[in-house]
């Protein structure tokens, strides 16, 4: 096996080669539950082949580490596979297990989109209200394309307002600089310094400042620091127990996983357990794979988690999936901005998905809420390169999206 020999995996590959039996009959796959199109020979022979597959694409790459579930809304059991591959931690020669906790970066920006949501259901906000309501610093701002007080909450959830990508573009190039800017006051500080870039609404800017904005606005109207909201207000409702913001619980430490670069072919450890500081409200979530099975859950929907309209209504969340802005074609594929989700067309079905990529992690997800399934993956190796065309780790990524939405989800749902 390619990947075991060149990281010293192998008896945990061998594991593997037994665990995706394993799997598939503890996961119980029968013709019944899945599609009766499909017997179970069959069902078996496509998850094997994914699971062969999965194991190429991050062996390829030198991925240390990665892990990946795909679920189904109403079945039992709702893991319909799951695999978890190489190393958390080469120095401790730590394997990937079910309870390794990965950072997933821009996921995050799905909690803050429902925190919004949440306040505008409660009649605090309005999605159209201008962001200098609630943050009358942004006036400092250079807006040549009109007038500031036009930039809604709503064109902050759709990337659409016109801020730049990075939250903050100076510094952090030496070891002793901050992960991230630790204080508002320090955003404020930079905002005479901040101009729009084009005209807010005209189009799709993926902007991390404007998320850093919407995080501020939930604090501001609820009193609780970002953390505390969503901890309160989305992971306890879940029964999300070991999902947390920037560094860890000491309990939790030994379950962390480690991230790494590859920078012209050579490895590094990246920061270990950074803090994300005042930007945690668009990358700094924590959590383990079964934590985010919760969410993708909650997502897909089950009438009788009565749990789930307590934390945001049903048709709520479903506006969040309706496309708001344009994006555009990737190939045969087409990508548009919903409310902090992206709602997209892979393989010929439209799903609702985000990425996460920060301090060496890669992280996606997708869901068909119509089909009722989806899928979760982490890696915890990025490519380091001038053209950020050329990932490898994000190549893998879109890789096992095509094969899971293309290859599995079918089988799976009998068609």
């Amino acid at each position: 096996m390619k990947g075991c020999m060149q990281f010293n995996w192998s008896m945990h590959c061998v594991s593997l080669v037994l665990a995706v039996v394993v799997v598939m009959a503890a996961v119980g796959l029968s013709a019944s539950q899945w599609g009766p199109r499909y017997p179970q020979d069959s069902i078996n022979k496509v998850l094997s082949a994914f699971h062969d597959y999965f194991r190429q694409q991050v062996t390829d790459r030198q991925i240390a580490g990665a892990s990946l579930m795909i679920v189904r809304k109403s079945a039992n059991p709702q893991i319909a596979f799951q695999d978890f591959l190489g190393k958390a931690n080469l120095e401790k020669d730590q394997a990937v297990d079910e309870g390794t906790i990965y950072h997933w970066a821009s996921i995050t920006k799905t909690f803050t989109g429902i925190g919004i949501m949440q306040l505008r259901d409660r009649g605090l906000l309005a999605l159209d209200d201008p962001v200098i309501k609630y943050i009358p610093e942004l006036r400092d701002i250079h807006d040549p394309f009109g007038d500031r007080t036009e930039i809604t909450i709503r064109q902050l959830m759709t990337h659409s307002a016109g801020f730049r990508g990075a939250t903050w573009p100076w510094g952090g190039s030496q070891p002793w600089h901050p992960f991230e800017p630790r204080q508002w006051e320090q955003i404020v500080a930079m905002l005479p310094y901040t101009d729009v870039e084009f005209k807010p609404g005209s189009r799709h800017g993926y902007s991390n400042l404007g998320v850093v904005f919407l995080g501020r606005i939930i604090e501001l109207l609820t009193g609780d620091d970002f953390e505390v909201y969503i901890d309160k207000n989305i992971f306890k409702p879940l029964e999300m127990y070991r999902s947390y913001f920037d560094t860890t619980p000491y309990h939790l430490l030994p379950h962390r996983s480690a991230s790494y670069w590859i920078r012209d072919g050579k490895r590094q450890a990246a920061p270990f357990d950074a803090d994300t500081g005042i930007t945690v409200s668009n990358g700094g979530l924590n959590a383990p794979l079964p934590d985010m099975v919760k969410y993708l859950m909650f997502l897909l929907g089950d009438p009788s988690k009565k749990a789930y309209d307590g934390i945001l209504r049903r048709s709520s969340l479903e506006e969040m999936w309706r496309p708001q802005i344009d994006i555009g074609d990737e190939g045969n594929d087409h990508v548009a901005m919903g409310l902090s989700f992206f709602v997209e067309r892979r393989e010929g079905i439209q799903v609702i998905g985000h990425s996460g990529g920060q301090n060496g992690f890669i992280s996606h997800f997708y869901i068909s809420p119509a089909q009722g399934i989806g899928y979760l993956v982490a890696f915890n190796t990025d490519w380091v390169s001038a053209d950020e065309k050329k990932d490898p780790t994000r190549e893998a990524d879109a890789a096992v999206r095509s094969y899971v939405i293309k290859n599995v989800f079918p089988v799976l749902l009998g068609k």
